[in-house]
């Protein structure tokens, strides 16, 4: 007689285990253990096979029932029910083998190599948020154009269109090794451009004020209302014009105070090259200040609520809101402050872009790059500091020194 679960859920465990058929090979084995497992016997070309169909009550009657049923079926037609399932199995783990977020893995071990971690962690972690989410699961050989446009314009509607336009970049990229490594025989992130279905947005420079604010500016960061170490943060971009990040991720161990020289290592710099910045008087000043802060090991501008880390990305920016400069001024709005003036002031463009670390450079060059026109360059930063303080004191701009570098 068929089974009913009233009679599967009253099944005891003994010594041995036993079996409680439901008819046409189908039974519930009950281990001495507890467990009950639904198996089917069958023959297929005159051999005897036993094929496993779940675990009760995970698979109950009714769904054993139907895998039974199916796999009948199967066997009418001559087909090994258990052969059908292994190759079936197979096919699964090879379109895993192959899908997106396998090869994107394999890519992006290969791609981080000589990468700093900073940079690798950032596309790893933009990746997990907005690529894989929509791409990991599918066959990589088997995702079409459409697809990717569908993931940059889901991007794009959070007001993210340069982070749409780097993931599209990166993608390309993971299908580019695809290819490379025969998992895939075309790029469709190649096939179109961003600009086909991004909305088109106007480039702005950084916000900043105008040389005449300048003044004005200098005094509101003397009475600055917040921490004592934003303050100094201000100042010291001021008087240094790096950008952001290279300022809020300084180490002491970066500094020599003596010598009036900040070297910055190639991994923290956008060109991924090091980076010489002369010290004047006035960042040594600072330092000093900063030291008594902050201590003389580990972060200059560790972050408030943790100091293992350094300060906030924001940090800078919220405190040019505070002081009422929201939209008209930012961190990096101190570097181009420093190139429009200076420039204005007769100093070498040469130099000037040197010192916003612009310059084009290559592994050749880069040693050589490292302290070029050093002198020249501490001479202008001198003089960039002379003129901020004084302007600063003035309450205007005032004019730089008639014989420049």
């Amino acid at each position: 007689m068929a089974l009913t679960d009233t009679e599967i859920r009253r099944a005891k465990s003994m010594d041995k285990a036993y079996n409680l058929s439901d008819g046409g090979g189908l039974y519930l084995e009950v281990t001495p253990a507890g467990g009950k497992l639904w198996r089917w016997k069958y023959r297929h070309e005159g051999k005897e096979k036993l094929m496993a169909l779940g675990k009760y009550p995970e698979v109950s009657l009714a769904l054993a029932r139907e895998r039974h049923g199916d796999g009948r079926k199967l066997l009418a037609t001559g087909v090994d029910p258990m052969a059908q399932r292994k190759a079936v199995r197979t096919a699964q783990e090879a379109s895993t083998a192959n899908s997106f977020g396998s090869i994107s893995a394999q890519w992006f071990e290969h791609w981080r190599e000589g990468k700093s971690p900073r940079h690798a962690d950032s596309v790893k972690r933009r990746m997990a948020a907005d690529i894989l989410p929509c791409l990991a699961a599918r066959p990589i050989a088997e995702i079409e154009a459409p697809e990717l446009v569908a993931m940059v314009k889901t991007i794009e509607q959070r007001g993210a269109r340069d982070i749409a336009k780097r993931a599209l970049e990166t993608t390309g990229q993971v299908f580019r090794y695809a290819i490379a490594h025969g998992h895939a025989r075309r790029n469709p992130a190649s096939e179109f451009r961003a600009s086909d279905v991004l909305k088109s947005s106007r480039r702005t420079n950084y916000a900043r004020v105008d040389a005449r604010e300048l003044p004005d500016l200098l005094k509101r960061i003397e009475v600055y209302q917040g921490t004592h170490v934003t303050r100094l943060a201000m100042k010291l971009m001021a008087l240094t014009f790096v950008r952001t990040s290279e300022l809020i991720q300084a180490k002491w161990s970066e500094f020599d105070l003596e010598a009036a020289r900040w070297d910055i290592p190639a991994e923290r710099m956008k060109m991924r090259t090091p980076h010489t910045v002369p010290l004047s008087k006035q960042a040594l000043e600072v330092l000093d200040m900063l030291r008594e802060l902050t201590g003389n090991d580990g972060w200059v501008f560790p972050g408030d609520r943790n100091n293992r880390k350094p300060m906030s990305n924001n940090t800078i920016l919220k405190g040019l809101e505070r002081m009422g400069y929201k939209g008209s001024m930012t961190g990096h709005g101190f570097r181009g402050l420093a190139s429009t003036i200076l420039h204005e002031q007769g100093y070498m463009h040469e130099h000037i872009e040197l010192q916003l670390a612009h310059a084009p450079r290559n592994a050749v060059s880069a040693a050589y790059n490292h302290a070029l026109y050093l002198e020249p360059r501490a001479r202008m930063m001198q003089d960039w500091a002379d003129f901020l303080e004084l302007s600063q004191r003035g309450g205007k701009v005032l004019s730089f020194p008639k014989n420049v570098a």
